[in-house]
């Protein structure tokens, strides 16, 4: 069969419904100033889709940083990969400067969050090692251990009975090859909103030897007293080995980093292909992300603000008796039951009627006959942002169990 007369046939699950869903549901745009509101569609909206969490993609600090980065250095500088010519004092400055913030020895700056977790597992791990993930894992998680030539033991998210079988299958496979245990979790999951459980996580290094690496996306900047993340929040950042996160997020920004020892970290320096054999993050974006750190640290109130919201916006939902599943994080998941008819239309009414956008996230990610409608607060969001919604809710949920949007969803459908 031709390539391409291969991929016409089978366009993949997402692919299939393109052409009705292009533009709308899928690859929609959202247009302005990123912000609590922006216009999609031709109206303005109330926007939750957004991970820009301490709502520093629009601060004008943040904007001024950015505009003088770009008019100093343009685009194109440094050139080069930083093993061969793109090293410069600001890259430098940007990896001690996050090292001290998330308390680790030492840190190096990826181009991408995606790209950079993929290869770094491929770099850290060969064929005589185990990997040990958690089943809810990232997708770039997941094909970064589609590359490990070994073994790899999932266990069901935060199951930490079923995590130490996983273990203890591990422990005799790397007893007899002679290589070692890698542990994967995240700090927040981003869907669901809940935490891995790190703590029972590390109190198994007393029996079982593995190093944990965590991929804190969601958590650096929003978890912790500090913001330093998730294990801050846990009292057990000393014992993440492998520390990961995203500027995508928190810092609304281009670029990741993985912090830990020194001796993890030089050899990532020296091994891991998607850096070596790629040219170094732009100058622009190291400095703006120096700016980001900076009033990330300085400026506590935006993290207060956040969660001031989080926690008026989850309440509400809670009292008004929807499931919000089991986050303890910004990330605020509601779970409708409801059919995949019924969902496109009480999408398009939360659109259009009600002028709230948010995404949706229906099957196979999550079971048959529920819908996942993803909500993520900011600093930005005002309270009139959050009482407009929590009504828009209100008025959606009553219109879905009436059967407004087709016939609503029962344990016997």
């Amino acid at each position: 069969m031709d390539l391409f007369e291969k991929l016409r046939k089978n366009p993949g699950p997402l692919g299939a419904n393109a052409s009705r869903f292009h533009g709308y549901f899928t690859f929609p745009k959202l247009v302005g100033e990123i912000s609590n509101r922006m216009v999609f569609n031709g109206s303005e909206k109330i926007v939750w889709s957004l991970n820009n969490y301490i709502g520093l993609a629009n601060h004008p600090e943040i904007r001024k940083a950015d505009a003088e980065a770009a008019k100093d250095w343009g685009l194109a500088a440094p050139m080069g990969a930083r093993m061969m010519s793109g090293n410069t004092d600001y890259h430098e400055q940007l990896e001690r400067e996050l090292a001290d913030f998330i308390s680790k020895e030492d840190v190096i700056l990826l181009n991408f969050g995606y790209q950079g977790m993929v290869s770094a597992i491929d770099c850290l791990v060969d064929r005589k090692d185990v990997i040990v993930y958690d089943s809810e894992s990232h997708a770039c998680i997941v094909d970064g251990i589609h590359l490990h030539q070994g073994k790899r033991f999932v266990f069901p998210h935060n199951n930490i009975e079923n995590l130490e079988k996983q273990l203890e299958r591990a422990t005799k496979i790397t007893e007899e090859t002679g290589g070692a245990i890698l542990l994967i979790t995240e700090g927040v999951f981003g869907m669901d909103g809940d935490q891995g459980d790190l703590k029972s996580i590390v109190a198994l290094k007393k029996k079982y030897q593995f190093r944990l690496f965590v991929d804190d996306a969601h958590g650096f900047g929003t978890m912790g007293k500090t913001g330093a993340g998730t294990g801050e929040a846990q009292g057990v950042q000393d014992e993440i080995d492998i520390y990961f996160s995203t500027f995508a997020k928190s810092m609304a920004s281009i670029g990741a980093f993985i912090g830990g020892k020194k001796v993890l970290v030089d050899y990532l320096r020296y091994n891991i292909r998607s850096q070596i054999f790629a040219k170094s993050v732009p100058m622009p974006l190291v400095i703006g992300n120096l700016k980001r750190l900076e009033l990330l640290r300085s400026n506590p109130e935006l993290k207060d603000k956040l969660w001031e919201n989080v926690n008026r916006l989850q309440s509400g939902l809670k009292e008004r008796g929807f499931n919000l599943g089991k986050t303890t994080s910004p990330v605020t998941p509601v779970y409708l039951d409801c059919s995949i008819e019924s969902a496109a239309k009480l999408i398009i009414d939360l659109r259009e009627r009600f002028n709230i956008f948010c995404s949706a996230v229906l099957y196979p990610v999550v079971p048959k006959g529920v819908l996942l409608l993803r909500l993520i607060p900011t600093a930005v969001h005002t309270f009139e942002d959050i009482d407009q919604t929590l009504d828009a809710f209100s008025h959606i949920s009553d219109k879905l169990k009436s059967g407004a949007y087709g016939k609503p969803v029962t344990a016997n459908s």
